[in-house]
Order: structure tokens, then C-alpha cells, then sequence
């Protein structure tokens, strides 16, 4: 699902989402409980880490910070990121031949 807002330069490209969606999805979408899309809650902490603004600083087109921020403690709990980085270090290593 794409937002009907003006694009923000650390926005996820659709290949990247490709990418990162599986390691980020915590619960089926058809469980019901989220209030926000996904791809523009991750939007919204790639917007937080690129412009190192403040939590409260987030811009009123993406979702409420708070939202953002407890997504991203999810996240960071459940071992997402850490997850991503092994799996495509193991790409990585696989396309130089290692």
C-alpha cells in the first residue's frame, strides 16, 4: 500500500521493502491490530534515523511518533534487524565467492 503524501528522500524504495518486509512483519496482516501501515511505520524510522530529528520532531504526514517509536522497540526486541544483516551478510559472501 502506497501513501497518497509526497515522498520523502529516506523513504523505503519498493525494492528495498521487497527486501526488508518478511524480517519487519511481527504478525499477519490480517490479525487486525494495526492502526498504521507497515511500510510507512518503517518510512517513518528511516525518516527519525536519517535526519537524527527528535522522536516528537516526526512531520505530521507520517504516523505519530509514539507509534513509530514502539514499533521500532518491537523490532529492535524481536531481533529484526539483526536477523536482515545475517541473512545478506550470507548473500554478500555468497555472490564474492566466499
Amino acid at each position: 500500500m502506497t501513501s497518497p503524501r509526497t515522498p520523502y528522500p529516506s523513504d523505503v524504495s519498493d525494492e528495498e521493502w521487497a527486501l526488508v518486509a518478511p524480517y519487519l512483519t511481527l504478525l499477519p496482516e490480517e490479525a487486525g491490530q494495526r492502526e498504521h501501515c507497515l511500510r510507512e511505520v518503517f518510512n517513518g524510522l528511516r525518516y527519525i534515523i536519517k535526519t537524527g530529528a527528535p522522536w516528537r520532531w516526526m512531520p505530521n504526514d507520517l504516523p505519530p511518533w509514539a507509534a513509530v517509536y514502539q514499533q521500532a522497540q518491537r523490532w529492535l526486541n524481536a531481533g529484526c534487524f539483526e536477523e536482515l544483516a545475517h541473512d545478506l551478510r550470507a548473500v554478500l559472501r555468497l555472490a564474492v565467492g566466499r
